[in-house]
């Protein structure tokens, strides 16, 4: 067994501030900090995902339902796709980058970003990322490539991001369990039904 942690969407919009806010997200990222700071060794890798919309179509709206439709979030290249202050990026191996061009919530739809561009708040957040013309390697491809079997979840949102890329993981193959005290939901309703319907996906849960 060899077990990768996956962070999902630690990132400025989706804490107190941004412009899609969960409560209690800036208090997650300090909390997988401290996690991580204290069992980044039980781990074969450490990895992180990223919103990075460029031009998601109907995914942004003016007048948004909150369902399918959302306030302008995580632009490419803004502050508010880098990953949250309070999360200590130093264990962090790899960054996976979605939704250019689609809503994409799952992690499994995310491509390796190239190392120099990534946004952790350690460089500036207005330069231009240099294009990358390497190969396009996907979440899944990494973890196989890493001979990863199991994965632990963690991050924001509970019942969106965190929810579609753990039921992704299961479907890909993976022994998937997710840390539910290091999520954030959008929702209170929304955390509970989560963790139902993750549980019914054949998720390991640890409430």
């Amino acid at each position: 067994m060899s077990t990768a942690l996956i962070i999902v969407d630690v990132q400025n919009d989706f804490c107190p501030g941004g412009t899609l806010a969960t409560e209690a997200g800036a208090d997650v990222a300090s909390a997988i900090s401290e996690y991580v700071e204290d069992h980044h060794t039980d781990y074969a890798a450490i990895v992180a995902t990223q919103d990075w919309h460029i031009d998601p179509g109907s995914h942004f709206s003016s007048d948004p339902d909150f369902k399918n439709s959302w306030p302008v979030h995580c632009r490419a290249e803004t502050e508010g796709a880098e990953t949250h202050p309070n999360l200590d990026t130093d264990y962090i191996e790899a960054y996976f980058r979605k939704g250019e061009y689609e809503a994409a919530y799952s992690g499994f739809e995310g491509l390796l970003a190239p190392e120099d561009t990534v946004m952790t708040g350690e460089r500036d957040a207005h330069a231009s990322a240099q294009p990358d013309d390497g190969p396009k390697v996907s979440l899944d491809d990494w973890l196989r490539e890493h001979e990863i079997t199991d994965v632990h979840v963690v991050g924001i949102a509970t019942d969106f991001c965190v929810k579609a890329t753990a039921i992704d993981a299961v479907d890909a193959g993976y022994e998937t369990t997710v840390l539910a005290e290091y999520t954030a939901p959008v929702s209170e309703e929304g955390f509970e039904e989560a963790l139902d319907e993750l549980e019914d996906a054949g998720v390991t849960v640890v409430r």
